[in-house]
């Protein structure tokens, strides 16, 4: 509900986003967060893939008395985003990344000190640089914006050790107003998110995740070469229109488009193994009608906003629900109906397990925590020298998540604990590792439950998320062949995002319920589906704080 200190600023607000937007109307969410944020509040919040959420920052910054800065991953990201308020009345923004020269971030600073750029664009890992942090905190940032906040959660389906070091660099900054924006978080993510933000007084806008014009359905395939036929068959249908084809590698994703490209349909490869701007010039193609089907990896998608994609098939299972949901959620943004199709085989869920998994580097944390121990005072950033750079920032990530050690904003690393030895740290960051691989191979069990299921499958998507839905949605393969049938939605002695406390597995967070079966996300084990009956008979769980 709208307070009145929120409705307050709904005019103005409104008023700037159709002068220096040209936007005649805000969304009922995109107007509640900017009111938050005006009213002092930080904000956390999960719209759904093309719900201009960009929007809930553009406008407010303009009525903030200092700069907006924005964390954002991808570089390709920032400049999509930096081009779209240059086409505005809006004063400029730009982006300070590794792929400006030294007088092009010059000249960003310069504008940002004078004042003629309000918003600044940065990536995580650049907020490292102790100069860069102090030359922000002398810039008087107003607000203070997470674009895909639940990179920043160990639970969330893309954590990213950069996000970590956000919560000092705001306190440094002197507490701006902070904005957290995702489109994919259940309840224990957007709790996690806002624990390690440091966000205060916040308050959370969440829409529905459903997208009732989406039709979701899986298809079995016995063996590799009948997927590989029904994913080509389906893709090259005429009156199909735009769409996206996902694969699990680079390789498929280019024999794909050949494949695709051979039947007449125009369609080209797409995946991080390409050349940045071969990767520009396919996503530009697609985005200007030049191209029919894009067959790509996860690579794909962040950012992209055309409106009549009309179906998203999947070649190979996602390692997530939550990335699932991103993927589809690019289908069918103008609300018409699309086609949403995961071309299944039941050996997929073994393969993601053995790509999500990956021991601990037991002897690199060891080296690493030895010579923080040697060391006098914080060691430097690139030391100890004789480690590959990429090994040595894997471990100093996994001992700065396991709470064993400390990063500055200049780099160096010291032990939260002086009196913390080496096997110790070593032993809490292997502990975190085998937690969050236990993590990720449930998320690929949930992943396989959603392939499996012989329920709606709306319903279980949307419970994934917290968000309960009796099923019968007539716009699943199961629920269109009458194979579902109605299971509750959600049980009463474990509502959804409820705590409590299993006697083997310790803490966790009640997800959904679905019929006679309990999904908890337990904090070192990852989701567990439950059988209710056996909760009960068994007194497995117990309500907790």
């Amino acid at each position: 509900m709208t307070t009145s200190a929120e409705h307050e600023y709904e005019d103005e607000l409104s008023r700037v986003a159709a002068e220096k937007f040209g936007w005649p109307e805000l969304r009922p969410e995109q107007l509640r967060a900017m009111a938050l944020l005006m009213a002092g509040h930080d904000v956390l919040a999960v719209l759904p893939t093309g719900a201009g959420k960009s929007a809930i920052y553009q406008v407010p910054a303009l009525l903030l008395d200092g700069p907006t800065v924005v964390v954002s991953p991808l570089i390709a990201l920032q400049r999509d985003q930096v081009d779209g308020i240059a086409g505005s009345a809006a004063p400029a923004a730009v982006a300070v990344n590794s792929a400006l020269r030294a007088a092009e971030r010059d000249q960003a600073w310069r504008s940002l000190r004078e004042g003629e750029a309000e918003y600044l664009f940065l990536a995580p890992e650049q907020l490292a640089k102790d100069d860069l942090v102090a030359e922000l905190a002398g810039l008087g940032v107003s607000l203070f914006v997470v674009d895909e906040a639940h990179c920043v959660s160990a639970w969330g389906h893309d954590f990213r050790p950069d996000y970590l070091r956000l919560a000092p660099v705001i306190a440094r900054l002197g507490r701006p107003r902070v904005l957290a924006l995702t489109a994919t978080a259940a309840p224990p993510v957007r709790a996690d998110i806002a624990q390690r933000l440091g966000l205060r007084e916040h308050r959370e806008v969440v829409t529905s995740f459903d997208r009732p014009n989406l039709n979701l359905s899986v298809r079995r395939c016995a063996d590799e070469a009948a997927r590989r036929a029904a994913v080509l068959a389906r893709a090259a249908e005429p009156v199909r229109g735009r769409g996206l084809v996902y694969t699990a590698s680079r390789r498929d994703a280019e024999q794909y488009a050949a494949d695709l490209a051979a039947a007449g349909v125009r369609a080209a490869g797409y995946h991080a193994g390409m050349k940045a701007a071969d990767r520009d010039q396919v996503q530009e193609r697609f985005t200007a009608g030049e191209l029919d089907v894009v067959v790509a990896t996860s690579a794909f998608g962040m950012g992209i906003d055309i409106p009549d994609v009309r179906f998203v098939l999947h070649a190979a299972m996602p390692e997530s629900v939550d990335s699932y949901y991103q993927q589809i959620g690019r289908a069918g943004r103008d609300d018409e109906p699309a086609e949403v199709v995961l071309f299944h085989r039941p050996r997929d869920a073994a393969l993601q397990r053995f790509l999500t998994s990956s021991p601990p580097p037991a002897d690199t944390l060891a080296e690493v925590a030895r010579a923080i121990e040697d060391h006098d005072g914080p060691l430097p950033p690139g030391e100890p020298e004789e480690l590959p750079p990429a090994r040595r920032t894997r471990a100093i990530n996994l001992l700065e998540e396991a709470g064993a050690v400390s990063a500055g904003a200049d780099g160096h690393v010291e032990y939260a604990d002086p009196g913390l030895t080496p096997a110790q740290a070593v032993a809490k960051a292997t502990a975190t590792a085998e937690a969050r691989q236990r993590l990720l191979r449930s998320r690929v069990r949930m992943m396989g439950g959603y392939a499996e299921t012989t329920g709606c499958r709306r319903q279980y998507l949307l419970g994934y998320f917290g968000e309960p839905h009796e099923g019968g949605c007539r716009a699943c393969d199961n629920c269109l062949s009458g194979v579902a049938e109605p299971r509750p939605a959600q049980d009463a002695e474990f509502p959804p995002n409820s705590a409590v406390a299993h006697r083997e597995w310790g803490h966790g967070v009640v997800v959904s319920a679905e019929g006679d079966r309990l999904t908890v996300l337990f904090d070192e084990q990852g989701y567990k589906t439950l059988s209710l009956a056996a909760v009960r008979e068994r007194n497995l769980l117990s309500a907790a704080d």
